[in-house]
């Protein structure tokens, strides 16, 4: 068990789950995410980095690893059985080859997309789920709108009303995508680590 993640509330099991190693060092094949004392370094890549079965029915997909483990720790009461999962990392900035792999090799599945709740987290939210469902969009900001194009269809999106719901209901995208976002923080580990200063 790693001291750092049981003061964060991360159990045992989950940092199991995780395989999280006492430097706290998740590689996303050619890059590595670092989580310390005062310090988060999450990398730019086109990698991922994957945890959890391949059988598994429901995947959930973060920015980070230290991410996807507060998620999962704030959220366990709804997800009892961790085999049923998977987790991928992106890291920090959303790549179309991470969807197009996502598509190819995780087909069929219940996808969360837990991103900030930041205007920057609603359309990553939008621009995965789209480039998982292979529909090319081209997303646009001005004037505090955000302007969606697909094919020749534009929709226009107030920056504080924008989401994936709203997004899938303009366009009619089924099935639809769960966004996972936290009450009180910007993001979940935000969260977990306000809550294990209390």
């Amino acid at each position: 068990m790693n001291t750092l993640l049981t003061g964060l509330g991360i159990s045992p099991e989950i940092q199991a789950f995780f395989n999280a190693a006492a430097d706290l060092s998740f590689s996303y094949g050619d890059q590595q995410e670092h989580y310390g004392e005062g310090f988060h370094t999450v990398p730019s890549t086109q990698n991922l980095w994957v945890a959890g079965s391949n059988n598994a029915t429901h995947v959930i997909i973060t920015y980070s690893v230290m991410e996807a483990m507060a998620f999962i720790t704030l959220n366990r009461h709804r997800y009892p059985r961790l085999e049923q999962l998977a987790f991928v990392a992106i890291g920090n900035r959303l790549h179309g080859e991470q969807a197009n792999w996502i598509r190819e090799n995780l087909p069929g599945r219940k996808f969360t997309l837990v991103f900030g709740k930041d205007l920057i987290g609603h359309i990553t939210d939008i621009k995965l789920a789209a480039g998982i469902k292979n529909i090319p969009i081209r997303v646009f900001f001005s004037d505090n709108e955000v302007l969606i194009y697909r094919d020749k269809v534009l929709r226009v999106f107030n920056q504080e009303q924008i989401s994936l719901h709203a997004f899938q209901e303009a366009f009619g995208i089924r099935p639809r995508f769960r966004t996972g976002k936290p009450v009180q923080s910007l993001t979940f580990l935000d969260q977990l680590k306000h809550d294990a200063e209390r």
